[in-house]
């Protein structure tokens, strides 16, 4: 199985072939489990409000529209949005809770709060209200040795910035077998 933490958009040249490798790998009979990041999710509202469509632009917009050749992120493919407005805020495993950004753990219910599971960067984890699972995120950069240190504790912290690729510590994508715990490191190759 393949858990994929969001941001499929915004962040590179190549959005729609992003998209593409998806569902070519689940069309091959792999399970594959994307979550919905605040990229994905502003390319949705982008659709219906000129403000979100304003900060959607703002933050990497314009790549994903060059990347599906048109001009509005209403034209991009009926497909293309269906699979955006399908994907899960979070997915619960035995031992985990996978979340873009990560979860509020204020009041007794963490998984309310959509926008934080989209936005937030606490860090804060209250492991009783979640089953004693860890929770694994995305969408905050951090330095390989903090994800490294990170495997032993409540909150792994996923993201290294693959977009970043000229920036020390940072400019790989992440990867981290659940069951084995290794960690695996792919250099930013655009």
């Amino acid at each position: 199985m393949i858990y994929l933490l969001g941001d499929y958009t915004d962040r590179g040249p190549r959005s729609k072939e992003v998209i593409d490798q998806i569902f070519t790998l689940r069309s091959e009979g792999f399970s594959v489990y994307p979550i919905r990041g605040n990229h994905d999710d502003m390319l949705l509202r982008a659709c219906s409000s000129i403000d979100y469509l304003r900060i959607w632009r703002s933050n990497g917009g314009n790549a994903t529209l060059d990347s599906f050749g048109v001009e509005d992120p209403c034209e991009i493919p009926l497909t293309y949005r269906r699979f955006f407005d399908t994907l899960p805020y979070y997915l619960e495993l035995d031992d985990y809770i996978l979340v873009h950004a990560g979860l509020k753990f204020q009041g007794n219910d963490p998984f309310r709060d959509k926008e934080a599971m989209l936005w937030t960067r606490s860090q804060v984890v209250d492991s009783e209200l979640i089953g004693h699972r860890k929770v694994i995120t995305g969408h905050t950069p951090v330095s390989r040795e903090t994800i490294k240190q990170s495997i032993s504790t409540g909150l792994i912290p996923l993201d290294n910035g693959c977009v970043y690729a000229t920036t020390a510590q940072l400019g790989t994508l992440a990867a981290l077998d659940l069951d084995s715990h290794s960690l695996y490191f792919q250099k930013n190759i655009d």
